[in-house]
């Protein structure tokens, strides 16, 4: 027997969500291999991870948000998801403009500035680290960074974007022992040829593949950027999907903004076996 599920399709700069009320699921509950299966490009609706908002949160918050990678694991944080949350809680009636959602990583705080046009608050950045000791695995890889931003990043600034082979740099990066067992997430980084932003592409874990933005990514990248001097808050970050990403970041509080699209691109319903 099967059970319908609505949901939405949804996606921040290119990276794309299954978003669900929980108060649709009724007594359907949600494993990693239904998750996985939803998430799945081929044989399901296709996303990079998929969220359930919850109307029942915390107190201080409006509603809770719970973040899937496309593999069915839970996550910490994801930057673009949390836009699309509010976004998605926003237009269903459960925040006002301004507001406050718990997270896995605690309570964040969301502003609707327009259409699609969301910003939230990140935890605090920490565990920045230049110049990590790694063993090079490209002439086009100058340096290496770490910064956790909800996720724990790695950023290697590079000179130009497209010679870079994202998914095998990506996943050796990723699977390099000095992150096991967790892994972490690859993001490379190169300035445009305007010089008023960057360019910015990222391997995450849990998707196991390039994905065409990362709000977390981005966000870790533009700490870096500016602990090295070549840029100052806000920073603008062009994802491989051609939109911009803003992120604010306060070097005092380590607080980080990140401003961009939220989108919803069609409703459905899915069947869910069981």
């Amino acid at each position: 027997m099967s059970t319908r599920l609505a949901f939405t399709k949804m996606h921040g700069a290119g990276n794309d969500f299954v978003m669900i009320d929980s108060r649709e699921m009724g007594a359907l509950q949600m494993d990693a291999e239904r998750i996985a299966a939803i998430c799945d490009r081929r044989t399901g609706v296709g996303a990079d991870g998929l969220i359930i908002i919850h109307d029942e949160a915390p107190e201080g918050a409006d509603f809770r948000m719970i973040y899937f990678n496309a593999d069915g694991g839970e996550a910490e944080m994801c930057g673009n998801g949390a836009r699309c949350s509010v976004a998605f809680a926003h237009a269903r009636g459960l925040c006002h403009k301004e507001t406050s959602f718990a997270t896995f990583s605690g309570l964040l705080t969301g502003r609707v500035f327009g259409n699609e046009d969301i910003e939230v608050s990140l935890p605090a950045y920490r565990d920045l680290q230049m110049d990590v000791d790694l063993k090079p695995r490209s002439d086009a890889v100058t340096a290496h960074h770490t910064c956790n931003t909800g996720v724990p990043h790695l950023v290697l600034p590079v000179q130009t974007i497209e010679a870079v082979d994202v998914a095998a740099l990506g996943r050796d990066y990723r699977q390099d022992r000095l992150f096991a067992p967790a892994g972490t997430n690859v993001n490379f980084v190169a300035p445009a040829t305007d010089g008023e932003h960057f360019l910015i592409r990222t391997y995450e874990r849990g998707v196991e593949a390039e994905t065409l933005a990362c709000g977390t990514g981005a966000s870790a990248c533009a700490v870096v950027l500016c602990a090295m001097g070549r840029a100052r808050s806000p920073v603008s970050l062009r994802t491989r999907g051609g939109q911009m990403l803003q992120v604010t970041v306060d070097n005092e509080s380590r607080g980080l903004l990140l401003r961009g699209p939220a989108v919803t691109s069609f409703h459905g319903e899915v069947l869910i076996d069981g």
